[in-house]
């Protein structure tokens, strides 16, 4: 398929520069899966379409501030490094701009405590970075670093928070699960209450979430390495349900990519941790997801893929031509859909 198939029409003013408040008060279309009919909702209908023993399925990684801005030793001008992953204590993967000033050797200062030095170089601008820093990385990352928005969003985010989801726990990602923003914490304990079990994974996000598809056929297209957990008790909570012919529902496609790198050719998750570079693009054999809460996607993205292979691209462009007619917010900070 060409990636030129995977692009829609978008107005920028639909591009959400903030989230919604409360976030639980964010647009919600419900689409059905088999016919890609659709209802306009607000989020918190989305128990309405929940059931005693469905298994929803969040992402618990914790975005990092993983955005710094510094200045080469020797030059003038700003240098940008986005973390991306830690490698062992003093170095990271990161994507650095602009790259031509950042070859093997370069050095960087951020702040008295932190400077950096590159020691190797990678594909698409990536580097790894060695960092030099006195006292603890993680205090010293949360004074200086900032949080990795979207280039789409121009606005300044005055309260982090507002990037993380609500049961955000281990630090590593590059941005947010943005699909799981929607929930507060009052709605969750009323999703618990109708008999639906949560469970938690983890994917954190990385380069794949940021690099675009540049091939003209999707099937050329790389994904990265992004590292995920999945513990004992989650499996064996999914395995039940699918036994049992309970849904398995997933809170955005990190959730989905990770569920579906861990399972096995019997349609079992195996409990585990590792490094997936799983790209889900149609025509593709979901083994465990049944439903998708997900934000809008990106034009022509991986994302918009993955969604286009769970229930139809025609479908689904169908569904987002509906969303731009009627004024939705698209993307990390905009509305949701729930296929179902």
């Amino acid at each position: 398929m060409k990636t030129s198939d995977f692009n829609y029409c978008l107005p920028e003013e639909l591009i959400a520069q903030h989230p919604a408040e409360p976030r639980d008060s964010s647009r919600l279309l419900v689409i059905d899966r088999k016919t890609g009919a659709w209802e306009d909702k607000v989020f918190t209908d989305v128990l309405d379409y929940l059931r005693a023993g469905d298994v929803l399925v969040v992402n618990n990684t914790k975005v990092i501030p993983a955005r710094l801005i510094g200045h080469r030793k020797g030059f003038t001008g700003e240098v940008e490094f986005l973390l991306l992953r830690r490698i062992d204590y003093t170095h990271w993967r990161c994507i650095v701009r602009p790259g031509k000033k950042l070859n093997v050797g370069a050095e960087v200062v951020f702040s008295e405590q932190l400077s950096a030095r590159v020691t190797e170089r990678g594909e698409e601008g990536e580097r790894v970075v060695e960092f030099l820093f006195d006292g603890v990385f993680e205090d010293i990352l949360s004074k200086v670093g900032a949080m990795p928005l979207p280039p789409y969003i121009k606005e300044k985010l005055t309260d982090n928070s507002k990037y993380q989801t609500v049961y955000s726990k281990i630090d590593g990602s590059a941005a947010a699960p943005t699909a799981g923003l929607h929930f507060t914490e009052a709605l969750l304990d009323r999703i618990r209450a109708k008999g639906v079990k949560i469970v938690e994974i983890l994917l954190h996000v990385g380069l794949s979430t940021f690099r675009p598809v540049k091939a003209e056929n999707i099937e050329d297209h790389k994904m990265h390495n992004e590292y995920y957990e999945i513990s004992e008790a989650a499996a064996a909570e999914i395995n039940a349900a699918k036994a049992e012919g309970r849904r398995v529902i997933s809170v955005g496609t990190t959730s989905v990519r990770t569920l579906e790198s861990a399972a096995d050719k019997k349609g079992h998750v195996v409990a585990g941790s590792g490094n997936t570079e799983i790209f889900i693009y149609p025509p593709y054999d979901f083994k465990i997801v049944d439903a998708l809460i997900t934000n809008f996607h990106l034009p022509e993205s991986t994302l918009l893929m993955l969604v286009s292979a769970f229930m139809g691209r025609e479908k689904i462009l169908a569904a987002y031509k509906h969303a731009v007619e009627s004024k939705y917010r698209f993307f990390s900070f905009g509305d949701a859909c729930l296929i179902v």
